[in-house]
């Protein structure tokens, strides 16, 4: 069995399934089946190579893969040699090798989020979360971690283009210059912009001063991913559109509603700080919240959830109508329903005006009305919920498809589409290549030559975020900055310069534009203090009072669909839309729960796998209303039966390097604008041929041993080093040798109760520690380069099982058995306690990794950088300049971020004292939003990371071994309600 899903890699979805009792976890269904495929595939370490044969790999290929392997053609950095100019005035506060950092803003579905970016003499090469940014608090996501590979990325477009063919923008201001006269005489009649959601106040003041400059000017929104449903629930309830704002560091009890309000929307990372800071448990008698979530597809929410319930997409609003219905005493819930719905109830009756009920950003405005109601007689608003008005507030005259029936009426002939790309993510019944290219004038703005672009008059390439100035507002309306750390690489422009060339001012520039907008709010000063601190004090919104509503308005649930398969929609977690298909580090990292690289698949549960006699990677196609795909079937452990999750991202056209190289469907041929995130009315049925589906959910695994050690809070309360029982201890006496500490002895504690496996320390690992990407062949033959894994746990039936997180970097042992094997002596024990790898002496005999039991070492196959430096060019400008970048037939691992354990050494030393407690803060903690990782010295009795490894659910990996790991673990402690069944004080388990 490969690493790749195909007709030799069964699901295990039927046959000898064996009992899941409590403490018995599994990793998928085939490990449950207990296959002999799979026992096959962990006894090899790397079965694919003896399965394939030698393949001639194209090494210009594997080069682009590497995200930061780049060939930067089209650089100023890439001149002939004499045209390179040395300092001769050494720019203010640039210290060769030592990196200042800027605070600015990024971009997440139109709202902004802080940012803390290093660079090292002018060039950026890393993105942190800014401390002081109410949307980040310090934290990162993934796609942030990948925005300067995103900046450095050779395939952005690099000039502007009429009809295709490069020309200056001289040029294109000319033409803009005659488009705009022509306005000026029609009032834009026959004209519109299409933008995407948006909260940039300089963007708004620019659009509300076109409306009034070309009154027949008509404005469009297309963002593929929005979702408008409360905003619609509050105009119902109380005549105006507001947005929700939750507070769960308030919260006691929460019941989701089909939100994955830790993994989507743009206040996901300070929704996760608030929700983990409720489950921190270290000591018997503390408190914990709960969660009670009702999905429709499984997220990473549902994982971390006391109780979670599997629904059809159909069953969501009848869930909510239930707890309505019995929370205020006017009827009952569905029999099916019953006893859940009553504890739920009782529960949030119990928490008061600490209680919560969140409804998904694509449920229906049924279930958002639903939620506003229960929490309005909860008395939740102005504690765990505020109402305040949409940060994205620009008005507009309409969507895509009033814009494509526009069109067709030839009210528009000239569209200016300002970084939407409706040719690839338009709804299937409106044929957008067709609509737009029967235009009279298309004139794009964008990073890439995308679908949409391919039809334009003209194309613009827009500068990067950390190329631009401008301003965004996060999730709760605060304003911030974002300001550029690098020129424009490839002569990229901002929105703010295209709409003032709309407006006939051609030589704006963006600085002055978003300065001029804040003259009269930020003086100087306190503009400078905006752009050091990363956001403009005041500026969060201020909560609207509202009555809570009386009923629902009238919105009414949906009738009930036939018993017919559903689909639900999602947004690929790291690709989104598919604007980040390019990037090959999102591209091979593993998605939380499904592990699935490089590709996306068609989910089902392991039911409806079993009716259909369906397999990973059969083949099944859905059909609806003459709407036809074929995608490869994953079976997913906690989906409903009956329903079919497809993901957008994939199956993108447009040229690059990387995208073609995924797998994969494009599910927005099969979305319909009446149907933009759940379609009922489905027929599935499977097909004969199967597709590869690359995953890395066997990879590394650790069968049959304790791993992942979780107990509920009663049972922790009564038995607080629940994580001993059944567990070998570990020995007293070993023939390795002591160490001695005189300084420091860094370690580090990760919380299991904390994590919810969103990937950020991952991404932030590799961006940090110049990992390599591998791609889709090197990744199914299990040669992925991660330094640090979440593995995925389950524990119980696969219909309904409970799910766990583990970050796995290196353990840094004390006794670590892969030093004393090392021939050439690369594995060495460092002063400090780490366990450190010398890629100068490595000579790839992989010893150390044959002899490490938790499989952590990774070892490097192929080249996947140039080191050549006639052909490498300006690849390095995304490297970190302060770890080595290798080359092939060495062996890599965690290092503890060494390196920054090295300059807060250099900078104590400077000032005679020792390295304070925190001072230390490696990449995949820094990311963490749920602070769930903890690291310092194990030397200070008093240090944070010496308190963690003090509670009484901390244990070490596979401590049996007598390897002493330095990394250790706080066990899994739950929530559940004693009242549900099934989930009465569990005993707590192991793995």
């Amino acid at each position: 069995m490969s690493a790749t899903a195909d007709k030799d890699a069964p699901a295990g979805a039927a046959g000898s399934r064996r009992s899941s009792a409590a403490g018995d976890l599994w990793r998928s269904l085939d490990e449950m089946a207990g296959t002999p495929d799979l026992g096959r595939f962990i006894e090899a370490e790397f079965p694919s190579i003896a399965e394939r044969l030698p393949q001639n790999l194209d090494r210009r290929t594997l080069l682009k893969l590497a995200g930061a392997s780049l060939s930067l053609a089209g650089l100023t950095a890439c001149g002939r040699a004499e045209d390179i100019v040395p300092y001769v005035r050494q720019p203010e506060n640039v210290i060769p090798g030592r990196p200042l950092y800027y605070a600015t803003t990024l971009c997440s579905g139109g709202y902004g989020i802080g940012a803390v970016v290093e660079s090292h003499e002018g060039r950026p090469t890393k993105v942190e979360g800014n401390t002081d940014h109410p949307a980040s608090l310090g934290a990162t996501d993934a796609v942030m971690q990948a925005q300067v590979l995103a900046l450095f990325d050779p395939d952005r477009s690099r000039t502007p283009l009429k009809n295709g063919e490069p020309a200056p923008y001289s040029d294109f201001l000319g033409d803009m210059a005659k488009l705009t006269s022509d306005w000026t005489a029609s009032g834009g009649k026959g004209a519109a912009l299409l933008i995407e959601t948006g909260t940039s106040p300089t963007m708004k003041a620019q659009i509300d001063a076109l409306r009034k400059q070309y009154p027949e000017l008509r404005i469009y929104r297309h963002d593929p991913l929005a979702a408008t449903a409360d905003e619609e629930a509050a105009t119902k309830l109380f005549g105006r559109a507001l947005t929700p704002l939750y507070r769960f560091d308030r919260t006691q009890v929460i019941c989701s509603l089909d939100a994955d309000f830790l993994g989507e929307g743009p206040g996901a990372l300070a929704y996760s700080k608030q929700f983990a800071a409720r489950r921190r448990v270290r000591k018997p008698g503390d408190a914990m919240n709960r969660l009670y979530a009702v999905e429709s597809t499984p997220t990473i929410t549902g994982a971390a959830a006391d109780h979670r319930r599997a629904a059809r997409p159909s069953e969501v609003e009848a869930i909510a109508a239930g707890l309505n219905a019995v929370l205020g005493g006017a009827g009952d819930a569905a029999a099916a329903d019953r006893q859940w719905i009553a504890a739920v109830v009782d529960d949030l009756k119990g928490a008061g005006r600490n209680g919560l009920v969140l409804p998904g950003s694509q449920q229906t405005a049924f279930v958002h009305a639903v939620a506003l109601a229960i929490n309005g007689r909860l008395g939740a608003f102005g504690n765990t919920i505020d109402l305040i008005e949409p940060p994205h507030a620009v008005p507009v005259d309409g969507d895509l498809s009033d814009l494509g029936e526009a069109i067709s009426d030839a009210a528009i002939d000239t569209v200016v589409a300002l970084g939407a790309n409706p040719v690839h993510t338009a709804p299937a019944g409106l044929d957008a290549k067709k609509t737009f290219g029967s235009l009279k004038l298309l004139v794009h703005f964008g990073l890439y030559r995308d679908e949409t672009a391919l039809l334009a008059q003209w194309h613009v390439p827009a500068a990067h975020d950390l190329e631009s100035w401008s301003d965004l507002r996060a999730f709760d309306g605060s304003a911030s900055i974002v300001q550029p750390l690098i020129l424009p690489l490839f002569g990229g422009r901002t929105v703010h310069e295209i709409l003032a060339a709309l407006a006939g001012t051609f030589d704006a520039d963006a600085l002055m534009l978003v300065r001029r907008n804040w003259a009269q709010s930020l003086d100087d000063a306190a503009w400078r203090k905006a752009l050091r601190d990363g956001v403009v004090a005041g500026t969060a919104a201020v909560p609207v009072a509202v009555q809570p509503p009386a009923d629902l308005a009238g919105l009414r649930p949906r009738a009930a669909p036939a018993k017919e398969v559903e689909i639900r929609f999602t947004a690929d977690p790291f690709l989104r839309d598919g604007r980040y298909a390019n990037s090959a580090m999102l591209q091979e990292l593993p998605r939380p729960l499904t592990k699935v690289v490089w590709g996306n698949a068609a989910l089902v549960s392991p039911g409806t796998a079993a009716r259909l006699k369906l397999e990973n990677g059969r083949t099944v196609n859905l059909d609806r209303n003459g709407l036809s795909l074929d995608a490869p079937a994953w079976i997913v452990p906690g989906h409903p039966d009956d329903t079919v999750t497809l993901s957008f991202g994939f199956g993108r056209k447009a040229p690059g390097a990387v995208a073609p190289l995924a797998a994969g469907y494009d599910a927005f041929l099969f979305r319909t604008a009446d149907a933009p995130w759940f379609a009922d009315g489905v027929a599935l049925s499977p097909r004969d041929e199967t597709q590869p589906v690359v995953t890395t959910q066997h990879h590394h695994a650790m069968e049959g041993r304790p791993i992942v050690r979780h107990a509920s809070l009663a049972e922790f309360a009564r038995n607080p080093d629940f994580v001993r029982d059944g567990v070998p201890p570990a020995p007293a006496e070993s023939i390795y040798p002591d160490w001695t500490y005189h300084e420091e002895a860094w370690a580090m504690s990760i919380d299991l109760s904390a994590c919810v496996g969103c990937m950020a320390c991952v991404a932030a690992c590799q961006a940090e520690n110049n990992i390599a990407t591998v791609g889709p062949d090197e990744v199914a033959r299990g040669h992925e380069m991660h330094w640090l894994r979440i593995d995925r746990y389950y524990a119980g039936a696969p219909e309904a099982p409970d799910t766990y997180f583990q970050p796995v970097p290196c353990m840094h042992c004390e006794k670590a058995p892969c030093e004393v094997v090392c021939p050439v002596n690369a594995t060495v024990h460092t002063h400090d306690g780490l366990n450190a790898q010398v890629y100068n002496r490595c000579i790839g005999t992989r010893y150390c990794s044959q002899n490490c039991p938790y499989k952590v070492r990774r070892f490097n196959f192929l080249d996947y950088r140039e080191f050549d430096k006639g052909e490498a060019g300006p690849e390095q400008a995304a490297r970190n300049p302060d770890v080595s970048v290798r080359s092939r037939g060495v062996m890599e691992k965690c290092t503890y971020c060494v390196q920054r354990i090295s300059e807060k050494r250099i900078h104590a030393q400077i000032e005679n004292r020792p390295i304070r407690d925190g001072e230390v803060v490696t990449a995949c903690q820094q990311a963490c939003p749920t602070r769930a990782i903890i690291f310092g010295d194990r030397n200070l009795t008093d240090s944070e990371v010496s308190r963690e490894k003090a509670a009484p659910q901390s244990y070490g990996l596979l401590e049996d071994l007598n390897t002493r790991p330095r990394t250790t673990y706080l066990g899994r402690i739950s929530n559940p309600n004693p009242r549900l069944a099934g989930a009465s004080e569990p005993e707590p388990g192991n793995g």
